[in-house]
C-alpha cells in the first residue's frame, strides 16, 4: 500500500538534551492515526518536524516520497496543518480568509471560487461567509481552520488537539468532520482525549520520553500487553462447586472472585442462590471461552455472563507512560516554545501554509514562526 508519510530514524535534540530519539513509523493512505503521549514526550517536536517547522538532527522525513529536509516547499504543499489554536485573521470575513489561504496555498485562480464554496459547504459554514472571524464561536473557528487546512487538497492532514476547549456538542461535530475528511485524506491526530482516539482512529502511536513505545490498532493493543487470555464470567452456583469444577478442568487460573446473592428476600438458602463472578486467565494464552462454556454446562452451572477482558486504551497509556523519566531527559522544548508564542499575532501565516519560507534552508526552518506555532 502507498505510504503518504515516512519517518525514518528521526532524532532531535536541544543543547545536548534529547527531544525525540530514532522515531520510525509510516502512515498509509486513508489512515487516521492517533498520536499520543504525556506532556514533554516529544509530540510537539515530532509534529513540527513532520510539518517542516523544525529540522531533525538525524533521520529522514518524506511526504509522498519527497524529503521535507531537502525539498521543503514541495513537501509542505502536500500537508495540511491545524494547530491547537488556528492562526486566523480576526478582521477577515470567512470567505476572504479562505480566499487568502487558497492563494498562498497555490490553488489555481480559476479553481479558487469553486474550492472555497466546497469548503464552506463541506465544513458547515453556510450562511457565515460574510461574518468576521472574530465573531465566530470557537467551534466555528475550528471549522474554518479545518477548511483552511484542506482547501488545497493535501495528502496528509496534521491535527493538534482539534477539539480542545470545545463544548460536548462541538466536539461531536468536529469528530464527525474529521471522520469525513479521513475518507479522502491521511490524518495524523494528536490529542489527550483517549475516547477521541477510540472513536476516530484505526491506528495508535504512543510516544514516551522521545521514543515510540507502541504502534498498533486500538482494538488489539491490549492483547499485546496482557499475560494470557482473560475472561470475566458470572456463574449461577455455589462458589465451592464452581471452583471444584475449574480445578478439575485445570486450564485456567482464577485472578479474582466475588460471590453475591441475587435477592435478600428469597426462600432459597444462600448456598442455593449464590452467583459467583470470576476473572479467569488461560495458561496457554488461547481463547478458552467455548471449552469453558461446555465445562460449566456439563456441571449444570448456568453461565449468566461471559466477556473477554482487554486492557483499555487508558490502561495501556498509563502502563507505557508512567515509568520514571530517564536521568537527564527533559520536557519537550517545543512545548515551552509553543506556550510562549500562542498569543502572538498570526503574522507568519504564510509559513504555516508552507509558502513564505522555502524550508530548504535550515536557518530559515528554525527561526521563530510567530503565531503559527502549534
Amino acid at each position: 500500500m502507498e505510504h503518504v508519510l515516512k519517518v525514518q530514524q528521526v532524532s532531535k535534540w536541544y543543547e545536548g538534551n534529547r527531544g525525540v530519539h530514532k522515531l520510525d513509523f509510516e502512515m498509509q493512505r486513508g489512515e487516521i492515526v492517533g498520536f499520543l503521549g504525556p506532556n514533554g514526550a516529544g509530540k510537539t517536536t515530532t509534529m513540527r518536524m513532520i510539518t517542516g517547522y523544525l529540522q531533525p538532527n538525524e533521520g529522514v522525513i518524506t511526504i509522498d516520497g519527497i524529503p521535507i529536509q531537502d525539498k521543503g516547499r514541495q513537501a509542505r504543499s502536500k500537508i495540511g496543518y491545524l494547530p491547537e489554536t488556528p492562526p486566523l485573521y480576526e478582521d477577515m470575513s470567512v470567505r476572504s480568509y479562505l480566499k487568502f489561504v487558497a492563494s498562498i496555498r497555490d490553488v489555481p485562480a480559476r479553481e479558487q471560487k469553486l474550492r472555497i464554496s466546497e469548503m464552506i459547504s463541506r465544513l458547515g459554514l453556510n450562511g457565515r461567509e460574510k461574518q468576521l472571524v472574530r465573531s465566530l464561536s470557537k467551534g466555528y473557528k475550528q471549522r474554518l481552520g479545518l477548511a483552511g487546512a484542506i482547501i488545497h487538497n493535501p495528502d496528509l492532514l496534521v491535527l493538534d488537539e482539534p477539539t480542545s476547549g470545545l463544548d460536548p456538542n462541538q466536539i461531536l461535530e468536529i469528530r464527525q468532520l474529521i471522520q469525513e475528511i479521513g475518507e479522502n485524506h491521511t490524518v495524523l491526530l494528536s490529542t489527550h482525549i483517549l475516547p477521541e482516539v477510540d472513536a476516530l482512529c484505526n491506528r495508535v502511536l504512543i510516544i514516551h520520553e522521545g521514543k515510540l513505545v507502541m504502534d498498533g490498532r486500538p482494538d488489539t493493543l491490549g492483547g499485546s500487553m496482557e499475560d494470557g487470555f482473560k475472561v470475566k464470567v458470572e456463574v449461577k452456583g455455589k462458589r465451592e462447586q464452581v471452583m471444584d469444577v475449574l480445578r478439575t478442568w485445570g486450564k485456567v487460573e482464577v485472578e479474582s472472585m466475588a460471590t453475591t446473592l441475587p435477592s435478600a428476600n428469597t426462600e432459597l438458602s444462600a448456598a442455593e442462590s449464590d452467583m459467583t463472578g470470576l476473572l479467569l486467565t488461560g495458561a496457554s494464552g488461547e481463547d478458552f471461552r467455548e471449552e469453558l462454556f461446555y465445562v460449566l454446562s456439563d456441571a449444570k452451572l448456568p453461565i449468566l455472563e461471559m466477556k473477554k477482558e482487554s486492557l483499555s486504551l487508558e490502561n495501556i497509556f498509563q502502563q507505557l507512560t508512567t515509568r520514571e523519566t530517564e536521568e537527564g531527559q527533559v520536557d519537550d522544548p517545543a512545548v515551552q516554545d509553543l506556550h510562549s508564542s500562542k498569543n502572538a499575532a498570526p503574522t507568519a501565516i504564510t509559513v504555516e501554509h508552507g509558502d513564505a519560507a522555502s524550508g530548504d534552508d535550515k536557518a530559515e526552518e528554525d527561526k521563530d514562526t510567530g503565531g503559527n506555532r502549534s
